[in-house]
Parts: structure tokens; C-alpha cells; sequence
């Protein structure tokens, strides 16, 4: 039994000119070195590498500032990869359209 009808080719292209970009999505996950940086907090964790008296800091022991210090460590690091991957204030992130309503921005056209 042969079929009449050609099978239709499937179209990867999701509806855009072939050769064309793909867009990704609002939500879609971009690798950047500077994340690289977020690990540096992390450090804090591993608690052999501050559990200890010595040396003071202000007559306060090394266990308490060491770990006040990495709550100024792990701002610092969030603030230099936030400035260094955020998109330029009024800018788009590639491939979002500001009309697309399932932006779900305030002011896309719905």
C-alpha cells in the first residue's frame, strides 16, 4: 500500500526564515565566565579553613571575622557579576521582543 500523499518535512526552524537566529527565551539560562566569580563565596563553607581562635582581629577570634569578612566577599562578587552581565538599561537581552506578549512585560500589547 503506497501513500498518495508526501510526507510533509519537518520544520525545525520554529517558524523563522531558515538561516535566521534562534531566539531565546526570557527565562533562558546564558553561560558567562564572570559566574565563574560566584564560586569565591563558596569558600566560606568549608569550615577547617577558619575553624580557629587565632589570629585576632580586634580582640575578636579569626572564626568571626573571617566570616564577617565573606559577607562583604560574597556582596562584592554578586555586585561584579550582576554589573558585568546585566544588559544595557533600555535594551532588550537578544533575541526578546518588546511586543510579545508572552514577554510578560508590563507593557507588552496583549
Amino acid at each position: 500500500m503506497t501513500d498518495s500523499h508526501p510526507r510533509p518535512q519537518r520544520d525545525d526552524t520554529g517558524g523563522r526564515p531558515p538561516g535566521a537566529p534562534r531566539r531565546r527565551g526570557p527565562n533562558a539560562l546564558i553561560w558567562r565566565w564572570w559566574n565563574l566569580l560566584l564560586l569565591l563565596p563558596l569558600l566560606m563553607l568549608l569550615t577547617p579553613w577558619y575553624n580557629k581562635d587565632r589570629p585576632r582581629l580586634a580582640g575578636m577570634p579569626f572564626f568571626y571575622w573571617y566570616q564577617l569578612a565573606f559577607v562583604f566577599v560574597g556582596v562584592a562578587c554578586v555586585s561584579i557579576v550582576y554589573a558585568a552581565t546585566r544588559t544595557p538599561s533600555g535594551a532588550e537581552p537578544s533575541g526578546a521582543d518588546p511586543d510579545d506578549p508572552a514577554s510578560g512585560r508590563p507593557g507588552a500589547i496583549r
